[in-house]
């Protein structure tokens, strides 16, 4: 049998815990389906067999792949702004998706029901 030739890359603790983040994140908002894969190395231009390891917790994201995760996945901005203590920044982001998806309802219900503005401006007897 021939030797191992890949490389053993050793991680500390603090790069360990940001590979179960991120692992967490993408799980949380991709799902664990190979789907999950597909749609991160869309996203990445990355390799199947990294973003498998990121899946798993095993390896982090390069800073580049990362950018473009936090591009396209709000979890994984969510968990970042959460393990850097950044809740005020959160905070911030969570108003602003309550507010958009306010005015999608609200969007909604004006097509859903659109006389419905000639009663909200009744003014009573």
């Amino acid at each position: 049998m021939l030797p191992k030739t890949g490389r053993n890359l050793h991680q500390n603790k603090d790069e360990l815990a940001f590979a179960a983040i991120m692992a967490e994140a993408l799980t949380e908002g991709l799902g664990p389906t190979h789907q999950a894969v597909k749609i991160a190395m869309r996203w990445t231009g990355a390799s199947e067999r990294s973003v498998k390891h990121w899946l798993a917790g095993t390896h982090a994201p390069r800073a580049i792949h990362l950018l473009e995760l936090i591009r396209h996945s709000d979890e994984v901005l969510r968990r970042l702004l959460i393990a850097s203590g950044r809740r005020d920044a959160l905070i911030a982001l969570e108003v602003s998706a309550l507010r958009s998806r306010l005015f999608d309802t609200l969007a909604f219900l004006d097509k859903l029901f659109p006389d419905a503005s000639s009663i909200a401006s009744f003014d009573g007897p």
